[in-house]
């Protein structure tokens, strides 16, 4: 083995790749803590001003209705220690929102965009190394691993001088690829321990890695030939390369979109606007039915004062009511996400690369299910709000900012 090692370093293509690979794997995780410490900053800055900006929209009020109106509250899903590793569907699905007590719904997917050069292909991250990156290195090291012997003309007198040419092979290409994992996971390791990722999160990262490059090596020993040029076993190995790490999961998400049509997003926050401008030229009593299907404890308060041209109690049902109206639309939509991600995983059979992705987007939580549970966490803290409101104006008790200060429901990203 000791032989075997001083004659791969000897190599300079060796050297030369093993370098690239250190030298990604580092570009990568500084951009990934880059970018995860802006995104920490930015919800820190967020939070600072909501809580600077709800005291002085408090101050101003008189009563409860305006003041559920006028006050914003920021949700959030922060990255998690890992996230620098893989930002997976940080980048296409938004992770922070500022809603207020209106009808819901439309505040979560108005800023529904996504990029879909980062749909189809994904951020310059550990995980985007890992799982397009990676696979190239492992066959630009092992392509010419036996056909630059037969060309050197060394390839008879090694068969004659060891036991096993198998094992021989077997053996530097572990010592590679070995190597290759240092290089690129070092970066990783080093990074984790700073910030203190559990060990079990890097540990499963850097197996997932070593079996991911024992796959592409086994692989490539399997497609390259001895008798074959170096020039034509490169070429093989690219072609394969090419289609399992970039083509199939381009086109696979891409068959996927066409096969689980999504509701646009556009598409439910306008229905929703509908439902809700709507509900002003309409009857209050057809506007308090619905409302009071799901919340019948308020029955008894929606007595209409007939010298008021205008309630709180009244708005807040009817925007409550656009949200029942668009629940329909808006379940679609999750569970068209749910559905496409679920139809993801299949691809993972004929796409090793889609597998190591979605592993590093686990370990990282960042996710499609984590996304989803993030829209999930608004939704329950706006009914929270709800709970909280509702009997101040339903009852129409006097207003007090500084117990509003004390009491208002504040988002927590992890209850």
């Amino acid at each position: 083995m000791m032989r075997e090692l001083k004659f791969m370093f000897r190599d300079k293509a060796v050297l030369v790749w093993i370098s690239f690979a250190l030298m990604f794997s580092v570009f990568a995780v500084i951009l990934g803590l880059n970018e995860v410490n802006q995104q920490k900053a930015e919800i820190a800055e967020l939070l600072q001003l909501d809580q600077s900006e709800r005291e002085t929209t408090l101050a101003k009020q008189s009563d409860w209705g305006s003041a559920a109106y006028y006050t914003f509250h920021t949700t959030y899903d922060p990255p998690s220690d890992f996230a620098y590793a893989a930002l997976g569907q940080r980048d296409v699905i938004p992770w922070k929102h500022r809603i207020r007590m209106l009808a819901l719904e439309g505040q979560i997917y108005e800023t529904d965009t996504n990029n879909p050069d980062f749909a189809l292909t994904g951020r310059f991250d550990f995980a985007f190394i890992a799982s397009l990156i990676a696979p190239l290195l492992v066959l630009l090291l092992l392509f010419d691993l036996r056909s630059s012997e037969q060309t050197a003309g060394r390839l008879k007198l090694i068969e004659a001088s060891v036991i096993s040419t198998q094992k021989l092979w077997m053996l530097r290409a572990w010592l590679r690829i070995s190597t290759l994992l240092i290089a690129l996971c070092l970066p990783v390791l080093i990074a984790g321990m700073v910030l203190g990722v559990p060990a079990t999160t890097l540990f499963l990262c850097v197996i997932a890695v070593y079996l991911y490059l024992i796959l592409w090596m086994l692989l490539t020993l399997w497609l390259t030939r001895a008798e074959q040029t170096s020039a034509f076993n490169l070429t093989i190995m690219l072609g394969v390369w090419l289609l399992v790490c970039a083509i199939i999961p381009a086109v696979s998400t891409l068959v996927i979109e066409r096969a689980v049509p999504l509701p646009n997003g556009g598409e439910i926050v306008l229905t929703q606007r509908e439902a809700v401008n709507d509900a002003w030229d309409l009857p209050r009593e057809t506007t308090y039915e619905p409302f009071l299907e799901r919340h019948p404890d308020w029955i008894d308060y929606t007595a209409w004062d007939d010298d008021k041209g205008f309630e709180w109690k009244w708005y807040y049902a009817f925007q409550q009511v656009g949200d029942q109206i668009i629940e329909p639309l808006s379940q679609s939509y999750r569970d068209g996400q749910a559905r496409r991600d679920e139809l993801a995983k299949w691809v993972c059979v004929i796409s090793p690369a889609t597998l190591m992705q979605r592993i590093m987007e686990r370990l990282a939580n960042t996710d499609m299910r984590s996304a989803l549970a993030y829209d999930q966490k608004i939704r329950e803290f706006h009914a929270d709000l709800r709970t909280w409101y509702y009997p101040k104006m339903f009852r129409s008790e006097d207003f007090n900012s500084q117990r509003a200060l004390e009491t208002i429901p504040i988002f927590d990203p992890l209850k």
